[in-house]
């Protein structure tokens, strides 16, 4: 299933309710996030979800990534550490043999995150957004603005190398 094609860029379409003003840009580029992987991966066959072309990480990479990294971050932004459940799940992402399912079934995860993740923007109080928050096991210095800000540019990053591949896959077969 698609998500509807709007013209504008979710940035272009004004304040979305509920999000802190400080937050907006973060959820600006979850939800473009979603409608572009959406768009890219209308049709895509799941028998092409671990190919990597040129050596590139996989689609199926991508998408695991996508939904791992906002959930680590945004539990980090928590200020908790990271549960062994996604621990386990960082160490599988991009391996079919310990996570096989289907490109809409991995969309559909990355979908629940972005709302899970929109929740969590939505009850994040601004006068926290200094707050320092410690990274991984070394509890590198970030905060959680730093967090929010992080999870939305890498999210991005990974969007446009799923583009990539994606393209480069489609004219391969």
């Amino acid at each position: 299933m698609s998500t509807p094609v709007e013209s504008r860029e979710v940035w272009l379409r004004g304040p979305l309710p509920n999000i802190p003003p400080l937050l907006q840009a973060v959820a600006h580029a979850l939800l473009q996030a979603r409608e572009e992987v959406h768009n890219l991966l209308d049709g895509f066959p799941d028998t092409l979800l671990w190919e990597r072309p040129a050596n590139v990480a996989s689609v199926g990479f991508h998408l695991q990534h996508l939904t791992g990294v906002l959930d680590r971050l945004f539990t980090y932004a928590r200020n908790e550490s990271l549960s062994s459940s996604q621990l386990d799940a960082l160490d599988s992402e991009g391996n079919p043999a310990k996570f096989t399912t289907s490109v809409q079934e991995l969309i559909n995860t990355f979908d629940r995150q972005v709302d899970q993740s929109l929740a969590q923007l939505s009850a994040t109080d601004e006068t926290t957004l200094t707050e320092a928050r410690g990274v991984g096991r070394a509890q590198l210095p970030s905060t959680v603005l730093g967090l929010l800000v992080h999870s939305a540019e890498h999210t991005m990053r990974h969007v446009g190398q799923l583009s990539v591949t994606v393209r480069i896959i489609k004219q391969s077969v």
